[in-house]
């Protein structure tokens, strides 16, 4: 019988440091991110069971990481710790374009991963494994695990979700763009969003870019369209559904809220429709505060909004 939780997602954990739009431009509130952690926090706070894999220094912060795990309920048994390599660092800055990244993440311990390394049978336990581009751009030793652990995945008939989150500060284009495509085309549930498909594809339209991802081999898409919602595709059928409306403050883990809630709610059994509308209201809830993780909302949170919708 499988130790692994039902979802299993591997990345770049963050400490994250936010500077309020409304503060004094010098007070900064420590919080967590990285994408792939995010998610396995939005599908926890939904009551789907989740894991980690990843590396962490052996600083306050990869410690911080662990007891916010615990707290949270995620599965951090197969996390190692290297022994030089620090944590990786994000800064959250907002201005007039929204919220803007900026790192202290070469050489993390996360970039030092390698497949000799990975937790494949962890993988090959769960029912959906998630992962993200960024932590296929992170490092090359950090590509290949991801690739590994994709196989790994496929192997042992994994559903592997796939979000493909852009950050071009980490590679160039080109590299993103043949990366992101091959990933595509061996997952199974495809978490793009608009801005950064736009980016990858060169396409304007949802529908073109559905398009182009389904005619990859992702037999299911799941575009995030920020405010105006998502469009869920599939070879047979299409459904948009337009954004929820609340006082948004911080977009900074919306995308990945999205992602961990429409995963929780499929392995719960939900059909798309569904999944997506839950999704949809979850991420907007999570706009209201600001940081990746502080704001994410909890199960009841996102039932008692979809009772008022």
């Amino acid at each position: 019988m499988s130790t692994s939780p039902a979802l299993v997602c591997l990345g770049e954990p963050l400490i994250e440091f936010n500077r309020p739009r409304e503060g004094d431009g010098r007070t900064w509130l420590q919080g967590f991110g990285g994408d792939s952690q995010n998610v396995a926090i939005a599908a926890a706070r939904q009551g789907a069971p989740a894991g980690y894999l990843t590396s962490l220094g052996q600083d306050w912060m990869g410690d911080a990481f662990l007891e916010l795990w615990r707290s949270e309920g995620i599965d951090a048994s197969r996390v190692s710790r290297h022994p030089t390599a620090p944590t990786g660092v994000s800064f959250v800055t907002h201005g007039e374009a929204g919220h803007k990244f900026d790192y202290l993440r070469k050489n993390s311990a996360a970039s030092m991963m390698t497949p000799d390394g990975l937790a494949a049978d962890y993988i090959t336990g769960a029912r959906f494994f998630h992962l993200s581009a960024i932590g296929q751009a992170i490092s090359d030793s950090a590509r290949q695990t991801c690739n590994a652990a994709v196989s790994a995945a496929r192997a042992a008939g994994v559903k592997i979700s796939y979000d493909t989150n852009l950050r071009l500060r980490l590679w160039d284009l080109d590299t993103a763009r043949r990366t992101i495509d091959a990933t595509i085309a061996r997952c199974d549930i495809a978490l793009p969003s608009l801005d950064d498909s736009q980016q990858l594809t060169g396409l304007a339209e949802a529908d073109a870019i559905a398009d182009h991802y389904l005619r990859l081999g992702a037999p299911l898409v799941a575009l995030k369209m920020a405010a105006e919602g998502c469009l869920i595709a599939t070879p047979k059928e299409r459904l948009r559904l337009s954004g929820h409306r609340v006082d948004s403050v911080d977009a900074t883990g919306a995308g990945d809220t999205f992602d961990g809630a429409f995963l929780a709610r499929l392995l719960a059994g939900d059909d798309l429709k569904t999944a997506a509308r839950y999704a949809n209201v979850a991420a907007a809830l999570s706009t209201r505060g600001y940081g990746a993780v502080t704001p994410i909302p909890r199960a009841a949170e996102v039932l008692a909004e979809l009772k008022r919708a």
